[in-house]
C-alpha cells in the first residue's frame, strides 16, 4: 500500500537490528548498482534524526545514490537535528508529534513509478519511529515486497537477528524478511560461523554480499 496512488513495481523496506549497522550504506550501494544496470530506482527515508554537526545526513547519502534530491528522499519538515529517536527528537525540539500514518502518507513516488524503491527506517527494528509505532508499524502500512534486515556480522549478531526476526514476524504483513550480514569478512572465522549457524537454523535467506542481495531483489 502506498498513499499517493502509486506503487513501485518492487518495494523494499530496509530495517536494522540496531543503530550503526549500516542500513544506509547497504541501501545506497544497492541503489547505485541497480541504477548502473539501468533500473529506475527511488529512495525514501520518512523521518531522520541526526547530530546537528553532521554535514551529510542519511537523506543526502540515499539521494546521491538514487539520483534524487535529499528533500525528495526525506521531507524537510521531518529532519530533526538531534541524535535521538525521531519522536523523542521532535519532543526535545518542541516540534509537533507525528504518527506512523503521517509518515506513510507523506511518501511520494516519482512518475513514472520506480522499478525498485527503497524505504529506509530509523534506528533498530523496535526503535520508536513515531508517536504511535516503530518500523514494524510502518511495514504493516506499506506492505513491501521485501524486508531487508541489516545486521552486523560479528559477535552478538545471532541474538540481535533472532529478536529482530521475532518482531518482524509478529507483524501483520506478508513479506518474508531477508537477513543481510553487513561488513561480512569471509576471512573472519566468527563471521563465517555466524553465517553458517544462521543459514542452518533459520528458514529465511541469510546473505553476506551485495550481489547476492541484488539477485534476491531482482528475483522477487
Amino acid at each position: 500500500m502506498t498513499f499517493d496512488g502509486l506503487r513501485p513495481q518492487r518495494l523494499v523496506v530496509v530495517v536494522g537490528t540496531g543503530t550503526e549497522v549500516g542500513k544506509t550504506w547497504v541501501a545506497a550501494r544497492l541503489l547505485r548498482d541497480l541504477r548502473a544496470n539501468g533500473v529506475h530506482v527511488a529512495a525514501r527515508k520518512p523521518v531522520q534524526s541526526f547530530d546537528p554537526d553532521d554535514s551529510l545526513t542519511d537523506a543526502h547519502h540515499l539521494a546521491d545514490a538514487s539520483g534524487e534530491s535529499p528533500m525528495d528522499v526525506c521531507p524537510r519538515h521531518r529532519w530533526y537535528p538531534i541524535a535521538m529517536a525521531p519522536p523523542m527528537a521532535a519532543d526535545a525540539l518542541a516540534r509537533p508529534e507525528f504518527s506512523v500514518e503521517d509518515l506513510a502518507a507523506e511518501i511520494q513516488w516519482p512518475l513514472p513509478a520506480p522499478d525498485v524503491a527503497f524505504v529506509e527506517t530509523a534506528g533498530g527494528i523496535r526503535s520508536p519511529l513515531a508517536s504511535n509505532g516503530d518500523a514494524i508499524s510502518l511495514i504493516e502500512l506499506l506492505q513491501p515486497d521485501i524486508v531487508l534486515l541489516v545486521a552486523d556480522a560479528g559477535l552478538g549478531t545471532i541474538n540481535s537477528i533472532l529478536l529482530s526476526l521475532e518482531a518482524i514476524n509478529s507483524g501483520a504483513h506478508v513479506a518474508t524478511p531477508v537477513v543481510v550480514l553487513n561488513r561480512f569478512d569471509p576471512a573472519d572465522d566468527l563471521h563465517r560461523r555466524n553465517r553458517d549457524w544462521l543459514t542452518k537454523h533459520l528458514d529465511v535467506d541469510v546473505l553476506s554480499s551485495v550481489p547476492a542481495v541484488l539477485a534476491k531483489i531482482k528475483a522477487n
